[in-house]
């Protein structure tokens, strides 16, 4: 028994005397104190005169389903969770009912364990949740599809029902999913993401589900996957569409059986894990093309969030340049630039392919560039794929390899990439100019031929400052 559940009530629909008895013992020993109904009229009359706090309905009724009940909640009771309980293997009673409104489902025989942590999730709904302090989860804009967008993810919080986030790349899902999470019954357990194609094939099923110790060669000790850390919080699938057809068929039956199986193990355990995923990709087309499975998709898309794309609330560009500028400046400790008016109207006219992304990509650039505190059309650098003279560090001469000048191609050496050596190429040239200039930062960065800001904006990315 906690606090947390405390004076609440729950209203248990089912016809069947045993399940209402084992639910109502159940829950009296949460604290929870319960009423019963044998039928969907009986369900109805209690909604009317009394107050409830959950409600878990069986999905067959002598007079009706658990559909309608859902539905009537839905309408009347609209704050009030309602979990279903369906029978063994009807999935997709299940997912009807998580479209209709429902918060959760449990399956028969119900696993008492399942039961408890969703009675728990349930009382936790916020009633008002606060909106998000953290910059990395905040929806800016008024537009109108960013006002739709906030509506609709304060009532998917609510839920409990696997969702998929639409969107074009850069548009902002992961925010949205944290969004759902902070708002939502799991805001203080943990929100693990996910990016389902860095993860090598061979390592994925042990990545996700955990393995024993001995189960395959390296396997030195018992391992927890992702589904154990994200534990009573959310569990978000960035670009769920690269996940190979072997691990689909895994991942279903841990979403449709709320269990895994860890690599070597003997026997599944219960999971509490609320699943949200997204992808750029038209999850539809790769369904109809074969690389995704038809059963997983609908398992995934419950209910589908769209993510409007940049181009489509420009309005909203103004308060997410000032957010992303005031945020640069905060990190390099330095004054906030004002974007003049005409680098406004191109960022305006502009098409942002990358959306808010992108955005944040061309503000980082210009604010390195910016002569003293404003930003110009010219610094935004749109529209041309060219970079500025004054943006390049490195010279071609310092290819030479002899006094002629004729440039050589520099040769790599055994497992250093190419950005390596570029940046050790960077730092040493950075680091001659400020040892000539006895370390005065604004005489070298007039030999380097940048701006004193891109000079600090390098020193710091090169933890040279």
């Amino acid at each position: 028994m906690t606090d947390k559940t405390a004076d609440k009530r729950a209203l248990i629909v089912d016809d069947e005397p045993d399940i209402r008895e084992l639910l109502e013992i159940t829950l009296g020993r949460m604290n929870i104190e319960t009423t019963a109904a044998a039928d969907l009229a009986s369900a109805r009359a209690k909604l009317t005169t009394e107050s409830f706090d959950l409600c878990l309905t069986d999905m067959h009724l002598p007079d009706g389903n658990g559909l309608e009940l859902v539905n009537h909640i839905s309408d009347q009771c609209p704050g009030l969770p309602v979990a279903v309980i369906t029978a063994f293997g009807n999935m997709d009673t299940a997912v009807t009912a998580l479209k209709a409104g429902a918060f959760d489902f449990v399956q028969k025989p119900v696993d008492l364990e399942q039961l408890r942590n969703l009675v728990d999730t349930a009382l936790k709904i916020p009633k008002n949740p606060p909106p998000s302090e953290n910059s990395e989860t905040q929806l800016t804009g008024d537009s109108p599809p960013m006002q739709q967008l906030r509506t609709q993810i304060a009532r998917l919080a609510r839920s409990q029902a696997p969702i998929y986030i639409s969107g074009e790349s850069g548009s902002g899902k992961e925010v949205a999913a944290r969004l759902i999470h902070e708002q939502g019954p799991r805001s203080e357990a943990p929100f693990v993401p996910v990016n389902c194609g860095a993860i090598p094939s061979e390592l994925m099923e042990s990545e996700f589900f955990g393995h024993v110790k001995g189960s395959f060669t390296g396997a030195v000790s018992d391992k927890a996957g992702l589904f154990d850390a994200a534990t009573g919080g959310t569990l978000f699938l960035d670009e769920v569409a690269d996940l190979p057809l072997s691990m689909q068929v895994k991942l279903l039956r841990a979403i449709q059986e709320k269990a895994i199986r860890a690599v070597g193990a003997a026997e599944e355990k219960n999971t509490d894990v609320r699943i949200l995923s997204a992808t750029h990709k038209d999850l539809a087309r790769e369904v109809a093309e074969g690389r995704f499975r038809q059963d997983l998709y609908y398992r995934l898309n419950v209910i589908e969030l769209a993510i409007p794309c940049l181009r489509d609330r420009l309005e909203d560009i103004a308060a997410l340049s000032l957010q992303i500028l005031e945020r640069l400046a905060a990190d390099y400790h330095d004054s906030v630039p004002v974007i003049s008016d005409k680098a406004m109207k191109s960022l305006k006219s502009h098409d942002f392919p990358g959306n808010v992304r992108e955005l944040e990509n061309v503000l980082e650039r210009a604010f390195t560039l910016c002569e003293n505190t404003t930003i110009e059309a010219a610094d935004l650098q749109l529209g041309t794929s060219s970079v500025p003279d004054e943006d390049r560090v490195v010279s071609t001469q310092n290819f030479s390899n002899d006094e002629s000048g004729i440039d050589a191609t520099p040769a790599l050496l055994p497992g250093q990439s190419l950005e390596d050596y570029l940046e050790q190429i960077e730092r040493k040239l950075i680091v001659d100019a400020l040892e000539a200039t006895r370390w005065n930062k604004t005489a070298a960065a007039k030999q380097l031929g940048i701006t004193f800001r891109a000079l600090r904006y390098r020193l710091k990315k090169l933890e040279l400052d």
